[in-house]
C-alpha cells in the first residue's frame, strides 16, 4: 500500500510500504476512505516530538471500511464502515472503566501515527478495535464522519464540558484555528449570551463569524471590551500559544474558568500573583473521544453545523500537497484539509 512516511524534522513522503496485519487479537484492519491532518501532525513534522521515529506512517483520524478482524474482536465485521478514533482505548484499565480513554494505561491513548503507524495510508491497523471505532451510518457525508474522529470531541470534552459553558455565559476562545472554530460551533448548542472569539488572521476573524461567533476580534479590542465588564465566565485556549494562555487569565472574570485545548509546545506563565484572588478553575486535558457517539447523533440530525471547518479536499496521493496548504493556514485559509480514497 501507499502511506504517508514521516523521515524525521521536516521530511515526508508517500511512499510504498507493506500492508498491515493483525498482530494483536483485538486489531482490526481498516481500510480508509477519508482521513485528514491534524496540528498534532505539524508539530511531529517539525521536530516537536521526539518520541514519534522516523518510518512512522503518520495520523491518526479516519473514516473507513473493515476489511479484517481478529480472533477477539466483538462488534465489528467485515464491510462495516467506521469512524477511527484519535485515541485507542484497551477498555480494561483504570482510565478507560472511567472512560478517560486519552490515558489509557493498557497500550492505548494516542498511539496511531505517534507510537504506530497511523492513519494517512490507504489501509490502518486499528488497536483495539472495539473501543477505538465508531460504526458510521451512510447517511453522514464522509467530509463531516472524519471530524469525529478528533476534532468535534475535543472542542466538546476539553473545551466545552470542561469550561462548563451554560446558557447565558460570556465565552472568549482564543485562538480561531480548526478546533477553536469547532469549539464555537459546539458552543452554540449550550445557549451562551455570547462567543467571543480572538486571532491575529483576518481572515479566520470572518470565518469565525460565519460559523456562530457573536464578535470576532483582535486581542487588544477584546480585552477593552471586557475591562467594562466583569470579565468572560469561560476563557478557552485553543492556540497552543504562551500568549493565548495569559490572555485567557486576563480576560476570565472572578470565579470563571479556563479551559486549555491547545498542545503548549513550550512553557506558559502562570501569574499566581493576580489569579490567586479571582476563584478561577483552570482545567487541561487530552481528548478522550467518549463523546463520539453522541456528538454523531447530533450531526445526524442537523444540530452540530460542521461541514464549514472543511475548506480544502485532495486525494490521498496529493498527502505531501494537503500538508503544504495546511501548514500554512493563515495563507491559503486552510481550516480542515480532507484527503479521500480514489
Amino acid at each position: 500500500m501507499r502511506a504517508l512516511v514521516y523521515h524525521g524534522p521536516d521530511q515526508i513522503s508517500w511512499d510504498m510500504v507493506p500492508d498491515p496485519v493483525i498482530e494483536e487479537v483485538t486489531d482490526a484492519i481498516v481500510r480508509v476512505d477519508t482521513t485528514t491532518i491534524c496540528g498534532s501532525d505539524l508539530h511531529i513534522l517539525r521536530g516537536r516530538l521526539p518520541e514519534v521515529k522516523p518510518g512512522t506512517v503518520l495520523g491518526h483520524e479516519a473514516v473507513g471500511e473493515v476489511v479484517e478482524v481478529g480472533p477477539e474482536v466483538n462488534h465489528l465485521r467485515p464491510g462495516d464502515q467506521v469512524i477511527v478514533s484519535s485515541v485507542s482505548a484497551c477498555g480494561q484499565c483504570w482510565a478507560c472503566r472511567d472512560a478517560m480513554y486519552g490515558q489509557c494505561g493498557g497500550g492505548g491513548g494516542w498511539v496511531l501515527g505517534s507510537l504506530i503507524n497511523g492513519t494517512q495510508a490507504e489501509l490502518v491497523r486499528v488497536p483495539f478495535a472495539d473501543g477505538s471505532t465508531t460504526r458510521c451510518p451512510s447517511d453522514v457525508p464522509l467530509d463531516d464522519a472524519v471530524l469525529l474522529a478528533e476534532l468535534l470531541p475535543t472542542a466538546y470534552e476539553v473545551g466545552v464540558r470542561n469550561g462548563q459553558v451554560g446558557p447565558g455565559d460570556i465565552v472568549v476562545v482564543v485562538g480561531a484555528g480548526p478546533v477553536g472554530l469547532a469549539t464555537v460551533v459546539v458552543a452554540r448548542l449550550y445557549s451562551p449570551s455570547r462567543i467571543i472569539v480572538v486571532d491575529m488572521a483576518r481572515a479566520r476573524l470572518e470565518t469565525a463569524v460565519r460559523l456562530g461567533a457573536d464578535a470576532a476580534e483582535s486581542p487588544g479590542s477584546l480585552l477593552a471590551d471586557l475591562a467594562e465588564g466583569p470579565g468572560a465566565d469561560v476563557a478557552i485556549e485553543a492556540s497552543g500559544d504562551a500568549d493565548g494562555f495569559v490572555l485567557c487569565t486576563r480576560a476570565v472574570r472572578a470565579g470563571g474558568r479556563i479551559a486549555n485545548i491547545g498542545a503548549h509546545g513550550k512553557p506558559a506563565t502562570l501569574h499566581l500573583e493576580s489569579l490567586w484572588r479571582k476563584n478561577v478553575t483552570i482545567s487541561t486535558g487530552q481528548v478522550d473521544t467518549s463523546s463520539t457517539p453522541r456528538l454523531l447523533e447530533l450531526l445526524r440530525c442537523g444540530r452540530l453545523p460542521a461541514s464549514g471547518l472543511v475548506t480544502h479536499i485532495f486525494g490521498l496521493d496529493r498527502m505531501e500537497d494537503a500538508y503544504e496548504v495546511f501548514a500554512d493556514g493563515t495563507r491559503t485559509g486552510a481550516l480542515k484539509v480532507v484527503l479521500h480514497h480514489e
